[in-house]
């Protein structure tokens, strides 16, 4: 028999009290796509990263090939033909792609040499499995699909058998994570076994071969693809059964909460990025903005949460918002009850350094319930994060942890639990779901049900055309800073949707 391309044996790893994995096994066949699911936290990516060597394991042994291996870093990773490609890219933006590329793999001390060598492989290996990327372009002119395929190539470039992906569609378009799949058929077709992290269930169900489940740092299950179902997958990750749908009555709008008139933002560079928006949210509904990336929907978000500068008009319950000036600020925003969960959670959410119950307290630190006297009242404050974090199932559930060590989806939960529990007026929330679990999506999207039927207004901008039309109740598609057309999502689908996305204008489409 054919040996497994990978073979971990008894992996155990603990950071303090917390035991990410506890005992695992797991085998996977040289030549396939072998899923591996789970909720946050449940320690996949601490297993992927063991096999990475980023973390080294208490104990255990790894198998390549049939062959036992030691990793201790990364360096001895790549030698062994592993890559791995992370949830959040480890590029240098203001290099160029050809140099980041080359970064940790120069051949001596002469740097043109190995550019040059680098040029040539790039060029054969973008052909062999469709990766074209300007090889002149900075990363930070690229967008981020562009920027995922400069990861791969990183790892092909360092000639990896082994490609392991984590969340790889979690920041990617419809169209990218379809471009995704097809470089890792033909990947997969070319003898290399990929390891893919994802919570997307029908991602699983249309690209793997095998999926194992981990649920709480232990494997449960390993099932051939062909042999199982969403519903017994998300059963599996969660212990339960879990719904697949988001379950709502049919809104009730009210009243104008937000209305908006010819917003027009210009950035840094002078680029004009929002060309004339006109939308009316009303209390009790939730509207989705749909688009592909990099279209105007972040700058809405940004402009609307006071974290960018606009012209034109927003009124919150009739009264004018400043776009400009003093007023316009994120601070007046939260005064005017708007809560915002930003689409970046790493950077625009959370300070990764700081502790959990630290996060809990931004943007809302002069509120007077956390407030003694002339200091703040932190163990007012710390009681209230436990508070949130038992009732959003943040996982674990210590306040003193810094926000760095929750995986991401723990992550997004102490995000959404500051703003939500505002109970604010008007809800933006960017990107909800990205990069989380079945359990918590289910969760969090019950969460933004609920505001809604408080009579709250929210808008929701996802690039997962699926989440907008299940839990939205009426959709915007943007392109190029401009509203395309508006649908009730009970009168629409994915196809007139996607013309949209595209530029066809609604009419047409």
């Amino acid at each position: 028999m054919t040996a497994p391309a990978i073979e971990l044996k008894g992996i155990s790893k603990s950071f303090g009290p917390v035991q990410a994995n506890k005992d695992i096994s797991i085998r996977v066949a040289p030549g396939t796509i072998h899923g591996i699911i789970g909720e946050n936290g449940a320690g996949k990516s601490t297993l992927m990263s063991i096999l990475y060597g980023f973390y080294k394991a208490d104990k255990g042994e790894i198998w390549i090939n049939g062959n036992r291996t030691e990793i201790p870093d990364s360096q001895a990773a790549i030698a062994a033909g592993i890559g791995m490609v992370f949830q959040h890219f480890k590029l240098v933006e203001n290099f160029t792609v050809l140099e980041n590329i080359v970064l940790g793999a120069e051949d001596g001390g002469l740097l043109m040499p190995s550019l040059s060598k680098a040029r040539k492989i790039l060029k054969e290996l973008a052909a062999e499995y469709e990766l074209h990327v300007d090889p002149d372009k900075r990363i930070d002119e690229i967008g981020v699909g562009m920027q995922q395929r400069v990861e791969i190539l990183k790892a092909l470039y360092r000639q990896a058998d082994i490609l392991i992906l984590d969340e790889p569609t979690g920041v990617l378009t419809p169209p990218e994570a379809d471009q995704l799949f097809r470089i890792l058929d033909r990947l997969r077709a070319e003898g290399k076994t990929i390891i893919l992290i994802t919570h997307k269930l029908r991602e699983i169900m249309d690209a793997t071969d095998t999926v194992s489940v981990m649920r709480r740092g232990q494997m449960t299950a390993t099932v051939k693809t062909a042999e199982t179902s969403p519903e017994h997958l998300a059963e599996l990750m969660v212990g339960r059964k879990v719904l697949l749908r988001v379950d709502k009555v049919p809104a009730k709008p009210g009243k104008p909460i937000l209305e908006i008139e010819q917003l027009r933002v210009v950035d840094e560079a002078g680029v004009e990025r929002l060309k004339g928006i006109d939308l009316t949210l009303r209390a009790g509904e939730i509207m989705g903005i749909a688009g592909v990336a990099g279209n105007g929907q972040s700058e809405l978000l940004e402009v609307l949460g006071g974290m960018r500068s606009g012209e034109g008009a927003i009124r919150l319950n009739g009264v004018d918002l400043p776009l400009q000036g003093a007023g316009s600020d994120a601070r007046a925003r939260r005064a005017a009850h708007v809560a915002h969960v930003p689409e970046d959670r790493q950077s625009e959410g959370l300070i990764m350094g700081f502790h959990a119950w630290e996060n809990v307290a931004f943007g809302y630190h002069h509120a007077p319930e956390y407030q003694k006297g002339l200091l703040m009242n932190n163990a007012a404050l710390r009681a209230d994060t436990e508070a949130k974090m038992a009732k959003f199932d943040v996982r674990p559930p210590d306040p003193w942890l810094d926000a760095k060590s929750f995986s991401g989806g723990n992550q997004q939960k102490i995000v959404v639990a500051r703003e939500i529990e505002r109970n604010p007026d008007l809800l933006l929330i960017g990107q909800p779901t990205r990069g989380v679990d079945i359990g918590a999506i289910e969760f969090i999207h019950k969460q933004i049900v609920a505001l809604r039927d408080q009579g709250k207004a929210i808008l929701l901008v996802s690039v997962e055309l699926e989440e907008i039309l299940s839990l939205a109740d009426r959709v915007a598609v943007m392109f190029d800073g401009r509203i395309m057309g508006e649908r009730a999502v009970d009168q629409t689908d994915e196809k007139e949707l996607g013309l949209m996305m595209a530029g066809v204008a609604g009419e047409a489409a």
